[in-house]
């Protein structure tokens, strides 16, 4: 699944927090979007997904224009978000806010309710199935049956990516996942990101990490001030004097 997006903006009032941005994110890559506090990375995410209408621009998934599609809508396209905070459903058990994030339950239909009771128990033993494995594969067995909101900010994470995986996604982006996590679990959920690529499904990465996203990603976009500074390898883009003024505040 190819990203494109052309010429994105989005001000408030007369501050522009995302100012003419344009690039590309290829089927099954993972790219990753850097730059300081207040640069306009998640305001970029938010015109991308559609949570947010900006005043330019166009969003292209597979050569088609989403532009005004509301954000279900490119969901069901295939591309999905995490937010820098996670937005569990917290009296809900790990295994119950898997099941919740399924998409186009017949259950949720009072007429099939009634008159399909086979197969909605069909469909949801089905997505049963796939709860179960998406718990074994982010190893949360152990708290799949706890309320969400009692869990650590790490596992909140893996919850977050968890709920998307259950829509079958092709494209995810991810707004700082490492962000309040420990260094183990920052490697874990590094170790899913890398399967997942490996699967196919691409992503893009909002990521103040440096070190934990340029072992990640192949490619790296910098914004500072709304507008897109660079892009290239990591390892080329972190020496450019522009990104270490912008991003490290010139440190060598």
């Amino acid at each position: 699944m190819k990203l494109v997006i052309e010429n994105l903006t989005c001000a408030f009032g007369g501050f522009r927090a995302v100012d003419e941005v344009s690039f590309e994110a290829e089927s099954g890559g993972l790219v990753g979007v850097i730059g300081p506090n207040g640069a306009g990375k998640s305001t970029l995410f938010s015109l991308i997904t559609g949570f947010l209408a900006g005043q330019g621009g166009t969003v292209r998934l597979d050569g088609h224009d989403i532009s005004a599609l509301p954000p279900h809508e490119r969901a069901r396209a295939g591309m999905v978000r995490t937010f820098q905070v996670p937005k569990e459903f917290a009296h809900l058990t790990v295994r119950e806010n898997l099941m919740a994030a399924a998409p186009n339950q017949s259950g949720e239909n009072l007429v099939d309710l009634f008159l399909r009771p086979a197969a909605i128990r069909r469909e949801e033993s089905a997505i049963a199935a796939r709860v179960d494995d998406t718990i074994a594969f982010l190893k949360l067995g152990a708290v799949a049956d706890v309320p969400s909101g009692k869990l650590s900010g790490g596992q909140k994470k893996l919850l977050e990516l968890g709920r998307v995986l259950m829509t079958r996604p092709k494209l995810i982006l991810l707004d700082e996942p490492f962000a309040g996590v420990n260094p183990v679990l920052i490697e874990e959920i590094s170790g899913h990101i890398r399967a997942l690529n490996a699967d196919g499904i691409g992503f893009i990465i909002i990521e103040h990490d440096l070190g934990a996203l340029s072992r990640l990603a192949g490619a790296l976009h910098v914004m500072d001030r709304g507008r897109l500074i660079a892009s290239g390898a990591p390892g080329e883009v972190l020496k450019r004097a522009n990104v270490r003024e912008a991003y490290l505040g010139g440190a060598a």
